[in-house]
């Protein structure tokens, strides 16, 4: 990578790099002859991207922008996108891909500023690329909500929606994301992608059911991408009853879990609810 450091001339205005997700190596030539031209690199973490730019043996100056960067801030790069080029960058992958910059490409774009984007490594793309799940078409969602009622709310949202849907997750609340999944969207397959491009990526498939209890025995560390393949063609058939019931009544009375696998499979709820019984009773 030794001539990415030598400088080149760039016209003034707005870079968007892609940076590695996870190994180094996976920076582009374009990427880090850019960000060597650049008079300024905006980033979420200066050290984060410090970091990079040491493994490319590059030196510029580095001004934070994340979530908090007001208006004032962005006015200011704006005057020195204006006069100079200015590289934008995320902690990891392709910037605004749930990354902040929205509004700076925006504010770039109102006021005429030329924008230049470099594309490379995105995370969503690679768990969808590993994952084997459909991929000729797709929804990104950002990361699910914290909180158990919105979750849910955002999922049936999603629901009719027939393509494999993407999400970014944390390692803990991986395992209530799960759960949410087999009650709002059962029957599905689920893929975990973690660490990727990392020594220890990973990419785990099953059902929800199955994800939990592996990852309640192997608690996951790293950042994850959660994927959810489309809805299957019937409704109850092929769904493993006894999984969604097990996992249903790890957070509902047998009755109410009996209820809503009803309402998910369309079979007989006082059926149902015998079954339910002799799953708790075990």
């Amino acid at each position: 990578m030794s001539d990415a450091s030598e400088p080149q001339t760039l016209p003034a205005g707005l870079y968007i790099v892609a940076t590695p997700i996870g190994n180094l190596g996976d920076i582009s030539v374009r990427a880090a002859r850019v960000l060597a031209a650049c008079a300024v690199i905006a980033c979420e973490d200066t050290r984060v991207t410090a970091k990079l730019l040491r493994h490319l043996q590059i030196s510029r100056p580095l001004v934070r922008h994340d979530d908090h960067a007001s208006a004032d801030d962005r006015a200011r790069l704006l005057a020195t996108m204006a006069e100079e080029p200015v590289a934008l960058v995320s902690d990891a992958g392709m910037p605004l891909v749930s990354d902040p910059g929205y509004r700076l490409v925006r504010d770039a774009r109102e006021n005429g500023v030329a924008v230049t984007v470099i594309p490379g490594p995105s995370a969503p793309v690679t768990a969808l690329a590993l994952s084997g799940l459909p991929s000729d078409r797709f929804l990104f969602a950002g990361f699910l909500p914290a909180k158990d009622k919105a979750r849910g709310e955002v999922l049936t949202e999603l629901a009719p929606v027939r393509t494999t849907l993407v999400f970014f997750e944390t390692a803990p609340r991986l395992e209530r994301s799960l759960y949410a999944i087999a009650e709002h969207l059962p029957g599905r397959e689920v893929a975990v992608a973690r660490e990727l491009t990392k020594l220890y990526e990973e990419c785990r498939t099953g059902t929800a059911a199955e994800l939990i209890a592996h990852y309640q025995a192997h608690p996951p560390r790293g950042e994850i991408v959660l994927l959810v393949g489309p809805p299957v063609e019937q409704t109850g058939a092929g769904i493993d009853v006894d999984v969604l019931l097990a996992t249903l009544l790890t957070d509902h009375k047998p009755s109410h879990a009996a209820a809503e696998a009803a309402r998910m499979t369309g079979q007989d709820r006082r059926t149902l609810y015998a079954r339910a019984l002799e799953l708790r009773g075990r």
